[in-house]
């Protein structure tokens, strides 16, 4: 008999748009042999299923079912895409908890603590080999901050909302007089903010995953960007970034990663499949861990999707090994 399986997406943020993209690609890959699946839309005060006749049936939050027609239905378990919050950040993975419902991703601690880039950098720093650029956290856009900026960091720096993602409200600062400004724009976006000592290096992302009972490391793919770093545009316009994969990475820094890709999501205990962007140094050749996502994008051209194949597997294959782990 399939499984009932429902595929969440949309969100609270801006990022819903990625999530509904990533959505559309999950549901006509995942094997329909195996699953029988239902889209739930998630946005503030409206859960909700479409019906193929366009019908807008709420989901019943008490045990996360929906009724069409006469048939109640309920869920063997949850394929979570739902980028940002409430998918990403623990709060969703915290009510599925509550009713006994397994779902594809990180439980609700690391999700929340991932969501965290500050937290994530403090609990990953001991990892042997893994290296942390220096920072500081900031949890208010004062004036004293901003001195404490420049009294204790060196340009040029990167700027981040600290629990964002995709992006938005990051600037990179070459200048004092770029600071203030690069603040506000990140404190638009979020009430904790982390300013970052540039590192110079190429950058990578590397997917890894969980499935018969294995963690996998994916070949990590070279993001090679014509802006300046991997912002929003550079993430989601085409022709933006050249995308490389496998990465150009010699055998010893290909073994390193692959030593320390597995320490990251065992050390913050992550389950399904994650994102792990990281730099090797100009100089040194050193890893320097950027930050984890914990909902990957799962759209045509997203890395994890490249990843995948580049390992000789189907994307579908890959989904279902997923979600039998949840089981």
């Amino acid at each position: 008999m399939k499984k009932k399986i429902a595929l969440v997406t949309g969100g609270f943020t801006g990022e819903s748009v990625i999530s509904l993209k990533s959505a559309a690609v999950v549901e006509k890959t995942i094997d329909r042999n195996l699953y029988d699946i239902y889209k739930i839309l998630i946005y503030p005060g409206d859960w909700h299923f479409l019906s193929v006749s366009g019908e807008k049936i709420p989901v019943d939050l008490n045990d996360f079912s929906i009724s069409i027609g006469d048939e109640k239905i309920t869920f063997d378990g949850v394929f979570n895409i739902l980028h940002g919050s409430p998918g990403e950040d623990g709060k969703l993975a915290g009510y599925f908890d509550m009713i006994g419902l397994p779902y594809t991703t990180c439980d609700q601690l690391t999700s929340a603590i991932t969501m965290n880039k500050g937290y994530t950098k403090a609990i990953v720093d001991d990892i042997e080999e893994l290296h942390i650029a220096r920072s500081l956290q900031l949890f208010e856009n004062s004036s004293e901050n901003l001195e404490k900026v420049k009294s204790e960091l060196t340009l040029p720096l990167f700027i981040k909302p600290n629990n964002g993602g995709s992006s938005i409200g990051m600037s990179k600062v070459k200048t004092w007089d770029e600071l203030s400004d690069a603040l506000d724009k990140a404190f638009a976006e979020d009430k904790q903010v982390l300013v970052e000592e540039f590192v110079s290096g190429r950058e990578f992302s590397i997917g890894c995953f969980k499935g018969k009972g294995e963690t996998t490391v994916l070949p990590a793919t070279e993001i090679v960007s014509s802006k300046e770093f991997f912002d929003y545009e550079a993430k989601y316009v085409a022709g933006v970034t050249e995308e490389i994969t496998p990465g150009r990475m010699i055998e010893e820094e290909v073994l390193r990663v692959n030593r320390i890709i597995p320490k990251i999501y065992e050390k913050l205990n992550c389950k399904g499949a994650v994102r792990i962007d990281y730099f090797l140094q100009h100089e040194t050749g050193k890893f320097y861990f950027i930050e984890i996502n914990t909902v990957p994008g799962q759209t045509e051209t997203s890395l994890i999707s490249q990843q995948v194949r580049a390992i000789g597997m189907e994307v579908k294959e890959f989904y279902t090994q997923i979600i039998e782990e949840m089981f």
